[in-house]
């Protein structure tokens, strides 16, 4: 009987089916690799500002408190940025010249506020409350990371579902006493496992419901 195809025509064939195969997997796992990747959810990424303000100055080296620039941490959803009345309240006796200030010096005057980006971006569908997880005894450097050590804000966490979900199903490793929520230097002591455990009782916090979907999707 004579042959069809030539053996080079036979291989590409082979080929041909086995991509036809493998190929639909690859685009899933490659799909799924974008998606998880720093160009789709940020982390890492430094947002150009209108003012270059280093929080490794302002944070770290003058241990200004978190709480000074973002009022409404402990009591509203969203921590806000300070008013440039803040920002004036040391600037209007020092650094009063320096060019890279020159928006916040306009803004005091045109009453108009600095158009400041905002660094950590959730989606409209996702509802976060900064208040109640500063109340239980998360701290600022869990979601932000060292911000002391930041000369330009950046995307410390990535901020995906499975990392929200991670924390919520086993929060015990990320409390800390009311006294240290706040503290950028913070580290998880030796016995961890333990304080954690006597902290969710001490919050009150239920486990059981940390992961239904109510709890962020509203």
């Amino acid at each position: 009987m004579p042959q069809i195809f030539s053996p080079a025509g036979d291989t590409i064939t082979r080929s041909m089916l086995l991509a036809a195969v493998i190929a639909p997997f690859l685009f899933v796992a490659l799909a799924y690799a974008l998606v998880r990747s720093s160009y789709v959810t940020g982390q890492d990424k430094v947002v150009t500002q209108p003012v270059p303000f280093s929080h490794a100055h302002h944070a770290g080296q003058l241990g200004i408190d978190c709480r000074y620039c973002h009022t409404g941490v402990e009591k509203a959803a969203f921590v806000g940025l300070p008013p440039t009345e803040t920002c004036m309240t040391c600037h209007s006796q020092i650094w009063t010249n320096a060019s890279m200030l020159a928006p916040v010096r306009e803004s005091f005057v045109s009453d108009k506020p600095v158009s400041w980006r905002r660094v950590h971006v959730l989606p409209d569908y996702v509802y976060f409350d900064h208040s109640i997880h500063i109340a239980k005894g998360v701290g600022c450097t869990t979601c932000h990371g060292a911000v002391d050590r930041m000369p330009l804000m950046l995307q410390h966490a990535p901020l995906t579902m499975g990392w929200c979900l991670d924390c919520h199903r086993n929060p015990s490793g990320n409390l800390r006493p009311q006294a240290e929520v706040f503290a950028l230097n913070w580290a998880p002591p030796p016995d961890q496992v333990k304080r954690g455990h006597e902290l969710l009782a001490q919050y009150g916090i239920a486990t059981d419901h940390l992961t239904d979907c109510s709890v962020c999707h509203r």
